[in-house]
């Protein structure tokens, strides 16, 4: 009779997409503030600019199209600033106002507060977007209460790093947005003057936007 070694095969634990989006989470915890470029795409509207994030709830993104335009969040004031009509856009907000905040460590804890977090498909990294050889681990997020602006999110996060790659947001109203964020640079310091509100004795400020009629 011939014996055979027994082994014993123990399956790998399951990762879950809470537990995925823990780490991601983490990471964002861990950093004070970064610099990368940022992209939004709403329709055939394409804005491209540089965001800046600094510890806890300050963000800033100076756009390179169009020129000289500016959304700064800092703390719960969202101010945005439209050079070519010469106005800023003033409401007491929070991280949701804008989708540039989600990607933030404050943004991260919104979405955990507020949607329901699921693997699109599985756990395993897939292309970006049909025909991109560029991969990431796909999150789909289901609004809890109608409280949100997204109904819906998708949110793309980069294997290799943990940072979010893409957030595609389905609104209520209107057409999918969606934030492209790329070179990273984590930690370099970012002044604190950058999130400081100054505009010129010029500008026209809108107050409580969000609910003019």
């Amino acid at each position: 009779l011939l014996l055979l070694p027994c082994f014993s095969q123990e399956k790998k634990p399951t990762t879950t997409a809470a537990t995925f989006f823990s780490r991601v989470s983490e990471r964002y915890a861990s950093i004070n503030d970064y610099v990368a470029n940022i992209t939004i795409r709403s329709g055939k509207s394409v804005q491209n600019g540089i965001l800046r994030y600094r510890k806890p709830n300050f963000v800033r993104v100076d756009f390179y199209s169009p020129k000289g335009q500016y959304i700064l969040f800092a703390n719960d004031m969202l101010n945005i600033y439209l050079p070519n009509l010469d106005i800023v856009l003033s409401q007491k907000a929070d991280p949701s106002s804008s989708g540039a905040n989600l990607a933030t460590g404050a943004g991260l804890s919104l979405m955990k507060r507020s949607y329901v977090i699921a693997f699109e498909t599985d756990s395993k990294p897939h292309p970006i977007a049909e025909g991109s050889r560029e991969m990431a681990v796909i999150l789909s997020m289901e609004r809890r209460n109608g409280s949100e602006p997204f109904r819906r999110l998708r949110v793309m996060i980069s294997p290799d790093t943990n940072l979010i790659r893409r957030i595609e947001g389905y609104p209520v109203i209107g057409e999918k947005v969606t934030f492209d964020f790329s070179s990273y640079s984590l930690n370099p310091g970012v002044p604190s003057g950058f999130f400081v509100f100054d505009p010129e004795h010029t500008t026209t400020i809108l107050n409580d936007f969000l609910y003019m009629e």
